[in-house]
């Protein structure tokens, strides 16, 4: 038997397996049905081998039939990689590069999500040696406007629901930094589209710079944001709107 090129580089202890997973392999690598014909040359097994364990496949719905004699693959592998979808965890996917990050750059990383017209931390990697004197607590809330990775939610809404955030929150501000007028706000999540990151600069409490990046999902969508958090002498950043 040939050596499918998209196997694994180990083989499974089952030989079956190790020839289902060449199957696959191949009917995933075509968007349109594959002939038997083409799958037994791809795959080096024999027409009637590969043809038993693709019935097989296709009685477990891995694999669809459209016509007889070709194959594609199946709805239950769409189901079941959207339970996986479903089950990821954005803190577990994110804590070891947040970690790793921490660990280059001696600043707290926090990992935060949005709800409603607040941003919550949901998880941070931080240390004494950060020098940093305030933490934000996991669960903690801060108001988009006020902080970097609410910018990069904020960046993302229409204008009419920007100004409908807006006249619900009054644009409050903690320090002599925050943005409080909306043409200002328009103006910054400009700069975040463009560049897409997006800054704090003392504007949710003061001595406290911050920058952030987006997380996304495989559809594009910004599920979370991962900012780091410095004394404002460690973080030059430029002022936050000029």
């Amino acid at each position: 038997m040939r050596k499918n090129e998209a196997s694994s580089v180990t083989a499974p202890a089952i030989q079956v397996l190790e020839r289902m997973f060449s199957l696959i392999d191949v009917l995933a690598s075509r968007e349109e049905p594959v002939s038997l014909k083409e799958i037994s040359e791809k795959t080096g097994l024999h027409p009637s081998t590969a043809h038993r364990i693709l019935n097989d496949l296709a009685l477990g719905r891995f694999v669809d039939r459209p016509e007889a004699g070709s194959y594609r693959l199946g709805m239950r592998l769409l189901e079941l990689g959207n339970l996986v979808k479903a089950r990821l965890n954005v803190r577990d996917a994110a804590l070891l590069p947040m970690r790793e990050l921490h660990r280059q750059i001696q600043q707290p990383v926090n990992l935060s999500v949005r709800q409603g017209d607040e941003i919550v931390y949901i998880e941070r990697a931080y240390s004494e040696r950060s020098g940093m004197q305030v933490v934000r607590a996991i669960g903690g809330r801060a108001p988009l406007h006020l902080t970097s990775v609410g910018k990069l939610f904020l960046a993302l809404e229409e204008p009419a629901r920007l100004r409908a955030y807006a006249t619900r929150t009054g644009l409050s501000g903690n320090t002599r930094n925050s943005i409080t007028q909306l043409n200002l706000l328009e103006r910054e999540l400009t700069r975040v589209r463009q560049q897409h990151t997006a800054r704090d600069n003392e504007e949710l409490e003061l001595g406290v710079r911050c920058m952030a990046a987006g997380i996304y999902d495989d559809q594009k969508r910004l599920i979370a944001g991962l900012s780091i958090s410095a004394p404002a002498d460690r973080l030059e950043i430029g002022r936050a709107h000029v």
